[in-house]
C-alpha cells in the first residue's frame, strides 16, 4: 500500500501541471490565430510563460503560413510526455503510436472543451453584465466570435434572439462524438 498510495496524487499533479501549461500554449496559439489583442494583460501573460521554449522550437520548426507549427508540435510532445509519465506510473507500457493517438485525442478534447466553456462564459456574461469591458471577456469574445459570426451569417434572424451560440455548442458536441471514438478505437488497436 505504501508506494501505490501516493501514485494517484502524483498522477494528479503531473496531469494538472501539464494540462495547465498545454492550455496556455493552446490559448496563445488560438489567440494568435484570431489576431486577438496582443497587449491584453492575459495575452502578455500567455506570451511570457510560453515564449522561451517556443522561441527555441521556432528555430527548428518554421510556421506554415499563419499556422504556428512550433506550438502544435510542442503541445503534442508535452501531451505525449504527460501520457508516458502517467501510463508508466500506472504500470502500463504504451507503444509510441498509441501514445501519439492518445495525445491527439486529448488535445482535441481540450480544444473542444475550451471553446464550449468560452462560449458558455460569453453567453452568461452577455446576460448578466453586457457591455462592460474585462480583459478576459475581451479575449473570449475574440476567440469565439469568428465561429459565431459564421453561424450568424447562415441563420436568419429569429426575432432578436441569437441562437448562434446554441448551434455552435451543438456542433462542437457532434464533432466530439464523431471524431473521438475512432481515435479511442485506434488507441486500443495500437496498444
Amino acid at each position: 500500500m505504501g508506494s501505490s498510495y501516493f501514485v494517484n496524487p502524483v498522477i494528479f499533479i503531473i496531469d494538472t501541471v501539464f494540462a495547465l501549461y498545454i492550455l496556455a500554449i493552446m490559448l496563445r496559439f488560438l489567440l494568435q490565430w484570431v489576431n486577438a489583442d496582443f497587449y491584453n494583460p492575459i495575452s502578455q501573460f500567455l506570451v511570457k510563460i510560453t515564449h522561451p521554449p517556443l522561441k527555441l522550437l521556432r528555430r527548428a520548426i518554421p510556421s506554415i503560413g499563419r499556422i504556428d507549427t512550433a506550438s502544435i508540435v510542442f503541445m503534442l510532445v508535452l501531451q505525449m510526455l504527460a501520457g508516458f509519465l502517467i501510463f508508466t506510473m500506472k504500470g502500463a507500457v504504451t507503444p509510441i503510436g498509441a501514445l501519439f493517438v492518445w495525445a491527439l485525442a486529448e488535445l482535441l478534447t481540450l480544444l473542444i472543451n475550451l471553446y464550449v466553456f468560452a462560449i458558455l462564459i460569453q453567453v452568461i456574461v452577455s446576460w448578466v453584465n453586457p457591455g462592460t469591458y474585462n480583459p478576459g471577456v475581451s479575449l473570449i469574445y475574440n476567440l469565439t466570435e469568428p465561429m459565431l459570426r459564421v453561424v450568424r451569417n447562415i441563420l436568419p434572424p429569429m426575432g432578436g434572439i441569437d441562437l448562434s451560440a446554441l448551434v455552435v455548442l451543438i456542433g462542437l458536441q457532434l464533432i466530439k462524438m464523431v471524431l473521438l471514438p475512432p481515435l479511442i478505437q485506434a488507441i486500443e488497436i495500437l496498444s
